[in-house]
């Protein structure tokens, strides 16, 4: 049996019980250069998820913000597209990170999640981006 492909995209989580993941679920069927993932927030206020299509361009816009971020600058992934956006603000309004997800053109509702992700996050993340790229990356065509 082979190794199962690689699901988080994203994971930022604290001790507080407060998370923003992105998960890929597999290829959409409908669209051979797309995959079905999702945006799941769990807070110990509230928690929700909403579907979300990735491709290419936005792993690859991932790849970019995640550049910025390293460098200490926020970032909005996937804004001003269709579905939800995805903003990081290192320097939240309560002192500390935030991840803000907003789907302004679905429900219209935005969530605000304060975190404070380990030291080596952004490392871990290319390293979850480059695993995601090199298993489905080959699979999609457009």
């Amino acid at each position: 049996m082979g190794d199962s492909p690689p699901r988080e995209l994203i994971f930022l989580a604290d001790d507080e019980g407060n998370s923003v993941t992105v998960n890929v679920l597999g290829r959409n069927p409908r669209w051979t250069a797309g995959l079905d993932a999702e945006i799941v927030v769990q807070t110990p206020f509230v928690s929700g998820r909403i579907d979300l299509a990735l491709w290419v361009s936005r792993l690859e816009g991932w790849a970019d913000a995640l550049d910025r971020l390293d460098a200490g600058v926020d970032v909005a992934w996937m804004e001003m597209s269709r579905g939800p956006s995805v903003f990081i603000q290192l320097s939240g309004e309560r002192g500390c990170p935030e991840v803000v997800v907003e789907d302004e053109s679905g429900s219209m509702v935005t969530v605000r999640v304060p975190l404070v992700p380990p030291d080596d996050w952004i490392a871990d993340h290319r390293r979850r981006l480059r695993q995601v790229m090199d298993h489905w990356v080959p699979m999609l065509s457009g």
